[in-house]
């Protein structure tokens, strides 16, 4: 090796050497940033995405599933089309916080949309400004997935990821079993400003602004090495490269989209009960506090484990539970029952979403991280988008029972796939 190669990759080494000493020196005060930011922050966001407010909102509105269907699937479309902008505007920067902060708050100027939407126009203009709105919200949460993945990749080592990911989501979810509690049995129940969900709306907003100011505490380390800024359709060129230099990359990228069709019946779950038992305001809330607190506290353990094991055992397993737990609520009839069927719901699904998005971070460089997620996130959105609006349709056309028990084929499609073909990156 030549004097200036070897100079070069001297000064490689103490770039990285540096990056990993200060994110050693702020590990602490990143992570309990990460913690506050997730306790307020994500209560509000936990309000919004829950299956227990959102679909019975629309579906009061219009009157039909293919609503609430159209309703998930602009939010699932708006998320499909931005991860790629999202990757191309942040790869070239040594610093992504920023960027964060202005699509966080953008996420927000959203919700705050839907709540004075529902407040104060006169109907359809609550179902349309939540169509709008909600596809909107999606675009931004489509950008914002990037962006705090990749500054949770630079700040948090892996070796306590899984923590901090369990942790965070159970303080934010002890929080948000409350508030979903509160909101269902006083905003809701007792139609607070002429309407209590727009109410509850502007509650989540509130909390979600509040959590965003936490990440101002965070200290993050220059990248040492970034791309060259390249263009959105430079940059989807380079996809087939992506995914052909890692066969198990690219099955985990197929496995998360089909797994995600799953989601193509959550919105019904909470309609389909309303056929079966009275569901009111009360019952709303308590239905959504059993979801968020097993979601939220079964991710102490899936983070557990997943720091033991790995992210690969915490898809397959959480995603077994999810199946079993939708196939459980086609056959529920009583209340205590479909409360444990939530949680088991929450459970399992806060598992998948968890490991989902923190599986992607352990293939390849760093490099090519931000457009990996990207990739990822896109195509599981675009599955998304397609399967509520088709769930929607077939919910009206045939029923819900199909549009659940298809949902969950397709999961187990995608259980069948990582378990035979994706090993455990850590391990690789």
């Amino acid at each position: 090796m030549s004097a200036a190669g070897a100079s070069e990759e001297s000064v490689v080494a103490a770039r990285e050497a540096a990056f990993q000493s200060e994110v050693d020196a702020n590990l602490r005060r990143n992570y309990l940033a990460h913690l506050a930011h997730g306790l307020l922050g994500q209560t509000g966001m936990r309000l919004i995405n829950a299956p227990t407010f959102i679909p019975p909102y629309i579906f009061g509105l219009a009157g039909a599933e293919w609503a609430v269907g159209l309703a998930r699937a602009l939010q699932y479309l708006g998320m499909f089309l931005s991860p790629v902008v999202g990757a191309t505007w942040i790869e070239h920067r040594r610093r992504v916080l920023p960027v964060g902060f202005f699509v966080g708050a953008m996420m927000r100027v959203m919700i705050l949309g839907l709540a004075l939407g529902g407040l104060l126009l006169a109907p359809p203009g609550p179902l349309v400004s939540a169509w709008v709105f909600l596809g909107l919200f999606g675009v931004f949460l489509g950008i914002q997935g990037v962006v705090f993945n990749f500054l949770v990749s630079k700040v948090v080592p892996v070796r306590v990821r899984g923590r901090l990911m369990g942790l965070r989501n159970a303080l934010s979810g002890l929080t948000a079993t409350g508030v979903a509690i509160f909101a269902g049995e006083v905003l809701i129940e007792r139609d607070v400003f002429g309407n209590g969900y727009a109410a509850a709306f502007l509650l989540a907003f509130a909390l979600t602004s509040v959590g965003l100011l936490m990440l101002l505490f965070v200290r993050e380390p220059e990248t040492p090495h970034v791309r060259e800024p390249t263009g959105v359709f430079d940059r989807l060129r380079d996809l087939p490269t992506l995914l052909r230099s890692d066969h198990d990359f690219t099955r985990y990228f197929a496995a998360r989209a089909l797994a995600v069709m799953g989601r193509m019946a959550v919105p019904l779950y909470v309609i389909y009960a309303a056929t079966r038992m009275e569901i009111g305001g009360a019952e709303l809330g308590q239905l959504t506090g059993a979801f968020v607190f097993a979601q939220s506290v079964g991710n102490l353990g899936w983070g557990a484990i997943a720091d033991h094991r790995g992210f690969r055992i915490v898809f397959l397993a959480a995603l077994g539970v999810w199946m079993l737990a939708a196939v459980a609520l086609i056959y529920t009839t009583q209340y205590a029952v479909l409360l444990a069927v939530f949680a088991a719901i929450g459970l399992g699904l806060g598992g998948f979403q968890m490991s989902a998005q923190s599986l992607v971070l352990e293939f390849g460089s760093r490099q090519n991280l931000p457009m990996r997620i990207a990739v990822a996130n896109s195509a599981s959105e675009l599955v998304a988008a397609i399967g509520s609006l088709a769930g929607g349709l077939l919910a009206v056309a045939v029923g819900q029972v199909p549009v659940i028990w298809a949902a969950v084929a397709c999961q187990a499609i995608a259980f069948t796939l990582v378990c035979i073909g994706v090993k455990e990156p850590r391990r690789r």
